[in-house]
């Protein structure tokens, strides 16, 4: 059963394709001399978005949680390799970027890059090897209360931010995880509905992907669209035992990454019978 909200089986067999296409097609490039050496920082890390990407595109097809693609450490290796041949091409050009991003939690699109990654490495357990690099990459530790409590979950000595970068819509997800128990499932809810909306930003501060789907700038036939995951919730959910029930079978809320032998989810509505099967099988 298909996951996304958006997309019929045609659809998300050719999103897989395309996806493993451009990673298999990357992986051929790369090695090799480039014709633009000052792209290359900037191809490297349109490479390395193609990993998560293909996992959740996996999920929205419908595919089994546990024989998802396992994003890590093939994502760690193409940021690194990013970030290393940014600093030498930024040094030999005397530049003071090569990449059209910003690596900075205060940056919407990258605490959202950041923070998905995060979720996803805590959600699939990675070893430690891979997630102490991973914090290495996402640093600014101490800038953001809500992804530094989140990291505390594994990082026990995680220096806790007493700011919030992004009010909105993170501040709906840290009322969930600091309130009453009886509270908390109603709230992550309440997070979960307004997420999307909540992320919505003008020119370029919009996010890279926030328009896939979307039938008047970026409709299905472009195969950009690879869901629209709140992958945020559902590690909040995780790591702080908060009841989801709510959540599951929201359309943006990926519930069943924590289920991974349950079968999925449709991709809208609540029922009563869906929550049932879901308490059935927590």
């Amino acid at each position: 059963m298909i996951r996304a909200e958006m997309g019929d089986r045609r659809y998300w067999e050719k999103a897989v394709q395309r996806r493993w296409t451009a990673i298999n097609s990357a992986e051929e490039l790369i090695p090799l001399p480039s014709g633009n050496p000052t792209y290359r920082p900037q191809y490297v890390w349109n490479y390395a978005h193609q990993f998560p990407r293909l996992t959740l595109t996996q999920y929205s097809r419908g595919d089994v949680v546990s024989e998802l693609y396992n994003p890590f450490p093939s994502v760690l290796d193409a940021w690194e390799l990013s970030n290393q041949e940014a600093e030498k091409i930024c040094r030999e050009h005397g530049l003071d970027k090569c990449r059209d991003w910003t690596f900075e939690l205060a940056n919407l699109e990258h605490y959202n890059w950041c923070f998905c990654l995060v979720g996803l490495a805590l959600i699939l357990e990675i070893p430690d090897d891979q997630w102490r690099r991973l914090l290495a990459l996402v640093g600014d530790e101490g800038e953001d209360e809500l992804l530094d409590r989140v990291i505390a979950t594994r990082e026990s000595g995680r220096t806790i931010g007493t700011k919030m970068l992004h009010k909105k819509p993170y501040a709906r997800l840290l009322k969930a995880l600091q309130a009453a128990p009886d509270q908390q499932a109603a709230q992550l809810h309440d997070f979960v509905t307004h997420w999307y909306a909540e992320l919505k930003r003008k020119g370029r501060d919009e996010i890279w992907w926030y328009e896939f789907g979307n039938p008047e700038t970026n409709p299905l036939e472009m195969g950009s669209y690879f869901g629209r995951w709140c992958v945020e919730a559902a590690v909040v959910a995780k790591v702080f035992q908060i009841d989801d029930s709510l959540c599951f079978g929201h359309a943006h809320y990926p519930g069943d990454l924590l289920r991974p032998n349950a079968l999925p989810s449709p991709p809208s509505g609540i029922k009563k019978w869906l929550v049932s099967f879901y308490k059935r099988n927590k």
